[in-house]
């Protein structure tokens, strides 16, 4: 078995572990992320530029992945390519794959912890693109997965780069008249859209319905406060609070991080709103000019070191702010103005700028 295989079957296993309810030491994970780090620096010529002595492996900052292909692998290899969204070309991050299985592993085991841990399948309403509509997105990607692994029935909601507002009518009463519940899923920008669009439209979905919006506007519609549009969205859709969640996830990680609330609901515990980090990922802010932990429960910028990153690198620097709250993390957007000096000079390096 040649080393990449040997990392993969030890992130299988590690995930496959903990959906079989077995504990997890952080040290097992830990371990994992610097033998990982340690063989991608061996592959891929940015990361090995940002290698140096010490406990705490070195993190690739995104903007990379917006002027680099980072993989483990040649480019005949790939089977997919994800890009973020944006306005241009040039604003695009591109994540590049040899095998999804990890990915959906992944993005199985957490979403049947986090937003499915009580209903073994459901009605799916999405409002976002089908995969043949954008083959480049992840979310797309996933969602597909989930229609596959968690929809009893799957509408999609959003056509033609627009939201299908006469779909979305007839697929909620439809559940509501069946008293089946359902799960919208969808971006915060497409749920924006629906509120402009519904007008007076009011619906009772049955008790265990769900929410689950991730993203940002990224120009796409008004933007909204999250506590403004979680509000509006019980409202419409007769949906509780602690049953509407966020996901955050990004080109460049193959897990995702879910608010914890619908999980304490189901289980009838009770938290504050924070994500969820799996196992198999470590996320810790830190400081925007060290790029080392910061203290207690400050604000720093997120690094998220993420086991199912085999095909490019583990190690992710975000520039989003965040802070620890009790065993999850709050994140707390984007960090504004000029990129943070210890990001932009990560990303100078990996990039053999002078």
């Amino acid at each position: 078995m040649n080393e990449r295989a040997t990392l993969v079957d030890r992130v299988e296993r590690l995930i496959t572990a903990f959906s079989n309810g077995e504990p997890l030491p952080e040290s097992n994970r830990d371990e994992l992320i610097d033998d990982l780090a340690a063989w991608q620096a061996t592959q891929i010529e940015e990361y090995r530029r940002l290698q140096r002595r010490g406990e705490w492996p070195p993190a690739l900052p995104t903007d990379v992945f917006r002027f680099r292909r980072i993989a483990t692998h040649s480019a005949e290899r790939d089977i997919r390519v994800f890009r973020s969204s944006g306005t241009t070309s040039a604003d695009r991050s591109s994540h590049v794959y040899a095998d999804l299985a990890l990915y959906d592993l992944a993005a199985r085991t957490a979403a049947r912890h986090m937003l499915f841990p009580d209903l073994a399948a459901m009605r799916l309403v999405i409002l976002a693109p089908q995969e043949d509509e954008a083959p480049d997105s992840s979310l797309a990607y996933m969602l597909a997965r989930f229609a596959e692994w968690f929809g009893s029935t799957s509408t999609w909601v959003w056509r033609d780069d627009a939201l299908d507002l006469n779909a979305m009518t007839r697929a909620l009463r439809e559940s509501q008249e069946a008293a089946d519940p359902v799960a919208l899923l969808g971006t915060s920008f497409a749920f924006v859209h629906a509120e402009d669009g519904l007008g007076e439209h009011r619906f009772e979905l049955p008790e265990g319905s769900r929410v689950m919006q991730t993203g940002g506007y990224k120009g796409r519609s008004r933007e909204v406060q999250a506590d403004v549009l979680l509000s509006a969205i019980s409202e419409r859709y007769g949906v509780r609070a602690p049953f509407i969640i966020n996901e955050f996830g990004a080109t460049e990680l193959s897990s995702q991080m879910y608010e914890t609330t619908l999980r304490d609901a189901t289980l009838g515990t009770a938290g504050a709103r924070r994500l969820w980090v799996p196992p198999w990922v470590r996320a810790t802010p830190v400081d925007p000019d060290s790029l080392l932990p910061v203290d207690g429960e400050a604000v720093g910028l997120l690094r998220i070191d993420d086991c199912a990153n085999v095909d490019s690198v583990c190690c992710i620097q975000t520039a989003d702010l965040a802070r620890r709250q009790d065993d999850g993390i709050v994140v707390l957007g984007r960090a504004t103005g000029a990129t943070p000096r210890g990001c932009s000079l990560a990303a100078d390096q990996a990039l053999g700028t002078p």
